[in-house]
This record gives structure tokens, sequence and C-alpha cells, in this order.
């Protein structure tokens, strides 16, 4: 196989790992599971890797294995802290990696997150971003009592948090770069002129800001987000930096992004650079029959065998290594992995997969850039309300 360029790596936190019965393995570490040490030190290893990111899952109602209402199962992980608030607790005791909490769109207001985000980029020094994600579960709109929403509603949502997006984003540019001045002898502490309204009126939102909060450190933190389809392919293309997707071999990666590619020339991004990651599943051991033998054990623990929205793979750093770069070749510029058992297969992806990839020459050796826009190579982009 010929050599692939420098891939990008994120890993996907959520709970103690993405097989519902990972809480009963012994590395899991459920009592903890509630308090700050444990994801500054989920974070703290991902950092050890060199990965790009890291992705914090939440949602505004319990986990839950049907996909738009409640389970009544007592036998898997329920509940979470916030995600946002996670970050910004984990971003102090960081130096170089990327933050990117999940942010639900639906039911919540883009002032409000734009404010959290722009405060995430601050205390972490230039490496915040968010993950935009929708719901369209019942129970989860009965939480604000101000709508419905349902399967059948999913292209609107989508449209909705395209728009939301394009809020945040204004708001983060309603303040210019040196807006604050800071001159005790004069008694200027803002220039109002680099203060601007947004006027933002659309038909979901209507917002006329400024911000409360300074432009971030990044000028505009990384906006991500999932896509399995058209309609979020279409809101990949028009409103994120990084869009996850999920094929199941090279081919299929090659269509995806040539999708992506074709939704983003005809929103007008065609020269925006916007990468694609594959998201995958993984259960990592040394020895493949180890790992097949680990997620049947799971398997059977949950009562059932696993089922994920993205593919899963079950094997050795190596053959992983293998995979990445085969989907590489299709166009893919790097992955979001999701470790089955995060106690487990995180250390099995920094400590295995990582020097893997070091050796073919196929991942960083050391961070080179002190923000997520620059880990990724995305420039610091302008000001849209700046004067010429």
């Amino acid at each position: 196989m010929s050599p692939s360029p420098t891939l990008h790596l994120a890993v996907a936190l959520d709970g103690t790992g993405w097989h519902p019965a990972s809480w009963r393995e012994p590395v899991a570490r459920p009592h903890d599971l509630f308090t700050a040490g444990y994801w500054a030190d989920l974070v703290a290893e991902a950092e050890r890797g060199l990965l790009d990111f890291v992705t914090i899952e939440d949602g505004l109602g319990p986990q839950s294995a049907h996909f738009l209402e409640p389970d009544e199962r007592t036998d898997q992980v329920r509940g979470r802290l916030d995600a946002v608030l996670i970050a910004s607790r984990v971003a102090p005791l960081t130096r170089h990696i990327g933050l990117v909490p999940t942010a639900v769109v639906t039911h919540t207001e883009p002032f409000h997150l734009s404010k959290a985000i722009a405060t995430l980029d601050y205390v972490s020094q230039g490496r915040a971003g968010l993950r935009a994600q929708v719901t369209a579960r019942p129970n989860e709109a009965a939480h604000f009592g101000r709508r419905t929403t349902g399967r059948a509603r999913i292209g609107e949502l989508l449209d909705e948090a395209a728009d939301y997006v394009e809020v945040v984003r204004r708001l983060w540019d309603s303040w210019e770069d040196g807006a604050e001045i800071r001159d005790a002898a004069t008694g200027r502490f803002i220039d109002r002129d680099k203060l601007h309204y947004i006027d933002f009126h659309g038909p979901r939102f209507s917002v006329r800001g400024p911000a409360i909060t300074p432009r971030p450190p990044q000028g505009q933190p990384l906006v991500t987000a999932l896509a399995h389809g058209t309609l979020p392919y279409r809101l990949v293309a028009r409103a994120t930096d990084v869009g996850y997707v999920t094929p199941r071999d090279a081919d299929q990666a090659r269509t995806v992004v040539g999708r992506i590619r074709a939704e983003q020339e005809a929103a007008g991004r065609a020269a925006d650079p916007l990468h694609v990651f594959g998201d995958l599943v993984v259960f990592l051991d040394e020895d493949p029959a180890d790992a097949r033998a680990r997620r049947e054990r799971l398997d059977a623990l949950a009562g059932e065998p696993y089922l994920s929205d993205a593919p899963t793979f079950t094997g050795t750093p190596a053959q992983l290594a293998d995979y990445l770069q085969e989907l590489s070749a299709s166009g893919l510029t790097g992955f979001r992995l999701r470790p089955a058992v995060v106690g487990h297969d995180l250390p099995a992806i920094t400590r295995g997969l990582v020097p893997e990839l070091q050796r073919r020459g196929a991942f960083r050796r050391a961070y080179e850039a002190d923000t997520l826009r620059g880990l990724l190579g995305l420039a610091r982009p302008a000001n849209r309300y700046a004067a010429a």
C-alpha cells in the first residue's frame, strides 16, 4: 500500500463507551462517570496520543435504545453531565487538543450557545468547537412545551439547524477584533463602532445582536455535524467546517464525499475548506480473536448484538491503520473513532493505532499548532462586519 497523506484523528467520548454494556467492564469506572476527574483523565489520554480533538456527547433526555422515544432499560448508562461545561472544566488542564462538545440546537437558543462556545474558546485559548445536533424526540420537546417534533419534520429541523449555525457565526463576528480598548487613562473600554447588530431575520429566528462576548480567539470556533443522508449532507455542506459520515467501505466513502462536495458547490461554498471525517466504532486488541471475543462477551451482557449508526471495526490497531488508509484514499480527510469501551479502546487508539500510523508517516509526531483551526489547517477567518 502506498503511503497515505497525514490523517486527522478525533475520538467521540460517550459515557463509559459506545457499547451499551461497556459500563460493566472492569476498566469502566462507572462510579466516576459524573465527576470532573473522569472526563479530565479521558481527554488527557486523547491529548497524550496527539489527537486533533475530542467530541463529547450530550442530549435533552435520557439515553434510549429507541430512535424517537424513551426506553425502560435499567441495565445501561442513563444520565449525563452537560457537555459544554465538561469541556470548559477540562480546558485549563489541557494545552493542545481541541474540545468539541455536542449542542442540541433544537429547542435551544443560538444566542446562548454562541456565548457558551465563545467562552470555551477563551478558556481553552483557541481550541473550541461544537457539534450541532437536532432532535425529533417528542419526549424532549415536552421539556420545553413550545412545539412538537417527529420523524417527518427532520428536514425542517435540519434547515432550522443551518439557520441556527448562521446566527451563531454572525454573533461571533458581531464584535470586531480589537473592539476592546481597555484604556483606563481615557476611560474607554470598548470601541462602540466595532460592535455590530447582526439583524438576522428568518422563518425560525429573529436575532438583533450584538453578542455580549468579544470575538473568540479563533474568530470562528469549529462547527461540526454528523450526517447519514442527503438532507444532513446538505447541512454539513452549508454550515460546517467538519462533517462526520458513516460509509461502510471505500466505494461508499467516495460516493458520500462526492455528494457533499456537490452540495457544497450548490451552497456557494466550493472554495471553503471542509473536512469530511469517517465515523467508526472500534473494538481494538492486539489479537483480533481477543477483540471478537470481547465484543461477543459485551453483546451477551447486553442481551443482544450491538448495532450502530456507524460502521463497527473489530481487530488490531495495525489492521485499523490499514483500513483508515484505504478509506482516506477515497477522499476522507480524517476519522472520528468511537471507543466501544472507553477505558480499553481509547488507550488502544492512543498507544496502539497512533504509533502504527506514525511509523507509516501518516500521523503527526507533535502538535504543530496552538488552535484547533490550526491543527486542521483552517485559517482564522476575516470578520464579516469589519470595514475593508
